[in-house]
């Protein structure tokens, strides 16, 4: 298995194999490629960026030129889910990794970090606080044993701090100053809830941690990890030091120079404001919660399931009907997912994923339900889903019923649009197969696709005894044409 993290300052890669059940690490690369130092003030992802990105995968390709399709995810964060060009670039970057590259949301973030983490340290019972630090964006995590129960992502990271507070390299006592009150201001929108939650350890993750954790410690500031009393003296030195270039610290690395100030400006900021005396760092991080991630979908656990049925509770969907459609659904779709280039578990999955919360919608009114139904699947968090998957979804549960929802379609990645009408086409049968919502099974029929064409055979007379289903089904042909492919009903 393999596992590549698109961050903000560097990217990083782990190899890893399974081995009875558990993951052991065979290589782990790491590149500082600053993604996030390229993105302009309108939030374009600039061209010197890109090579530097596209450069460094092309080195990670090599090295994962054999590991399996499927037992490789590529994640992107804080910096392409800023970029407004991030799909060009994406687009790009697959071509060049030979993988399919997601973004994962701040929070979806946080959970794959405090995974990793937890993996990395003693199975112990109590709750813990995990702090991940990186270039654009920073994660604050309790969970307890391998659960997150508390995610956020706040907007600040160690090179958007750089440009923010010492763009010139220069690193005043009152800069210094100001960004730590800027972190401050961003925790203490959660401390409160934080503070109720509460933890019995507090755990330190990423590059920007374990840099200033090594400065410590090496300088005698602190013993195993982190404190309140070796950061104060790093600022100290810091300061004195005047500027980035200027820094020599015992411990810090040349190349952590540029960044190291800022993030222990913020990393200062988290123990000032929620009270920290100490800190512990973890070798896990977010790569290695993709592995496990990984590792659970391949055995079952995949924490997808978990989500969905979390919002089906969550939004009193009637069960009975979403059964009904999903089982529906792929029966249709085993018969032409072939034929439609549709056989993957990855759209199997999409297509039951939409049938069971075609209705949710119902939860906000009736009227226009399907609008409201892809609005809630847009806009909640799925912990396990990336934003690809749950627009994916959200466009199912949009498109089942009345119009299809072709310029929602246009805003999709261009390489999924047509597997994502497709999957929706089958999704709108089934939903008008069930339209009675009662639990008459549904005949025998048969369907066969062409490139832009579906046709349903039903056994002979059926039709006639069932007229609703026969102008159902003549009101979809004019909804196919629409989007320029053929129903025929026999």
């Amino acid at each position: 298995m393999a596992a590549i993290d698109l961050g903000s300052n560097s990217f990083h890669m782990v190899v890893a194999r399974q081995a009875q059940g558990e993951v052991r690490i065979l290589e782990s690369l790491s590149e500082k490629v600053q993604l996030g130092a390229g993105l302009t003030p309108d939030n374009q992802l600039d061209a010197a960026a890109q090579e530097r990105a596209l450069e460094c995968l092309g080195r990670f390709a090599q090295r994962i030129a054999g590991v399996p399709r499927g037992n490789v995810r590529v994640v992107g964060t804080n910096t392409l889910r800023m970029a407004r060009n991030s799909s060009r670039f994406i687009a790009r970057a697959e071509a060049q990794l030979g993988h399919d590259i997601e973004v994962v949301a701040g929070r979806e973030e946080a959970r794959l970090i405090y995974l990793g983490v937890a993996h990395s340290l003693a199975d112990d019972a109590g709750t813990r606080l995990v702090v991940d630090i990186g270039g654009g964006s920073t994660e604050l995590i309790i969970g307890e044993r391998f659960e997150a129960a508390e995610t956020e992502s706040l907007h600040m990271g160690c090179v958007s701090y750089g440009q923010r507070f010492f763009a010139d390299g220069r690193i005043t006592e009152a800069a210094f100053r100001k960004a730590v009150t800027a972190a401050r201001q961003e925790v203490l929108s959660i401390e409160t809830n934080y503070r109720r939650l509460g933890w019995a350890q507090a755990v330190g993750a990423s590059g920007t941690v374990k840099a200033i954790a090594q400065v410590c410690e090496e300088n005698g500031w602190s013993q195993e990890g982190v404190s309140l009393e070796g950061l104060e003296k790093a600022r100290r030195k810091v300061i004195k030091a005047g500027s980035a270039e200027a820094l020599s610290l015992k411990g810090l690395r040349e190349d952590r120079k540029p960044i190291f100030a800022p993030g222990l400006a913020i990393l200062l900021g988290i123990f000032e404001q929620l009270g920290l005396a100490h800190m512990q760092v973890s070798g896990g991080a977010l790569r290695e919660g993709l592995l496990y991630d990984l590792l659970g979908r391949f055995s079952h656990e995949d924490v997808r399931e978990r989500s969905i049925q979390a919002i089906l509770n969550r939004y009193h969907v009637e069960r009975a009907q979403a059964e009904r459609v999903s089982a529906t659904a792929r029966r249709l779709y085993d018969q032409v997912a072939a034929a439609w280039e549709l056989d993957d578990e990855g759209a199997a999955d999409t297509l039951r994923w939409g049938a069971l919360l075609h209705e949710l919608g119902l939860a906000v009114s009736h009227s226009q339900f399907h609008k409201h139904g892809a609005y809630l699947v847009t806009h909640s968090d799925l912990p396990g889903f990336s934003r690809e998957e749950q627009q994916a979804v959200a466009l199912l549960v949009r498109g089942h019923r009345r119009k299809l929802p072709l310029s929602s379609l246009a805003e999709a990645p261009e390489d999924e649009q047509a597997r994502w009408l497709r999957l929706c086409l089958i999704l709108r049968l089934a939903c008008r197969l069930h339209h009675a919502r009662n639990d008459d099974p549904v005949p025998p029929i048969t369907l066969s696709a062409d490139p832009r064409a579906l046709t349903l055979e039903f056994p002979a007379g059926w039709l006639e005894n069932h007229p609703l289903t026969q102008a159902d089904l003549e009101q979809e042909q004019e909804y196919f044409q629409a989007a320029d492919y053929t129903l025929t009903v026999l």
